[in-house]
């Protein structure tokens, strides 16, 4: 799939987006597509589980694309079905530092929050520099 649009990157991630229920449990209800700086497209689903063993869309697709030997992320999105169709959903704390952590390059990734907005990782996470 060619990604050039933020549409383009919504519909990669609803395309993995297919939430399967287990014992009060559902698995796969948040779905993530990022593309990298050489241009390859990963996706992930989350996996909750009640004892937090479970990870999020976004580590799931970044997982992936550090498999392959990739860092830098250019754009990431999460999406989840809303009562209006597929939406995006901004990424938690947790995945804010975790993309930052990846790659200091990746303080630059454009986070997609919706087909026509996107902000800078830095945006989303201020305050981001440790006094080491």
């Amino acid at each position: 799939m060619t990604v050039k649009t933020n549409d383009d990157l919504i519909a990669a991630a609803a395309a993995v987006l297919h939430p399967h229920h287990v014992d009060g449990r559902t698995f796969g209800d948040v779905a993530a597509a990022l593309i990298t700086e050489a241009g390859n497209l990963y996706v992930g689903v989350c996996v909750d589980t009640p004892c937090g063993t479970g990870y999020c869309a976004e580590t799931a697709a970044i997982a992936a694309m550090v498999t392959a030997r990739e860092y830098e992320i250019t754009k990431i999105v999460a999406v989840s079905q809303g009562h209006e169709g597929v939406v995006a959903v901004p990424p938690c704390g947790r995945c804010r530092e975790f993309i930052r952590q990846i790659d200091p390059a990746n303080l630059d990734t454009e986070v997609v929050l919706s087909p026509h907005q996107a902000s800078p990782l830095r945006d989303l996470l201020p305050a981001n520099e440790w006094p080491i």
